[in-house]
């Protein structure tokens, strides 16, 4: 499952190479830590879709990897079933948003906020 995953001046997000196959994308994605706007956990990662996919792929309740292009621009995706996901809204960076599920969806956005703050100082 896709994870992430931040160093000192970024936010990775890490993508196994069945993901990045199905997701459309040859690496890892890297965003700059002082872009992070804000985190929030979602409940209901689905309901967090906007635009269409273009690239990427989708079953609909069951998996959706890759960009989603929309009249704000693109956000990317890794959303895997029902359960929480974690959603980073960007600021001059590639994507506006970054929507990942995760179980540890609180703890990880918890850790997100903090290492963005960091960056900001």
């Amino acid at each position: 499952m896709a994870r992430l995953d931040f160093g000192s001046d970024a936010l990775w997000l890490r993508l196994s190479l069945l993901e990045r196959f199905g997701a459309c994308v040859t690496h890892d994605l890297a965003l700059p830590l002082a872009a992070i706007r804000s985190v929030r956990v979602s409940d209901d990662a689905w309901s967090e879709l906007r635009g269409v996919r273009a690239p990427g792929s989708a079953i609909p309740g069951v998996v959706a990897l890759g960009t989603r292009r929309h009249s704000l621009g693109r956000d990317f995706v890794a959303i895997y079933g029902k359960g929480p996901a974690v959603v980073v809204e960007l600021a001059g960076a590639h994507f506006a948003r970054l929507v990942v599920s995760s179980r540890d969806a609180i703890e990880v956005a918890d850790e997100i906020r903090d290492a963005a703050a960091e960056a900001q100082i």
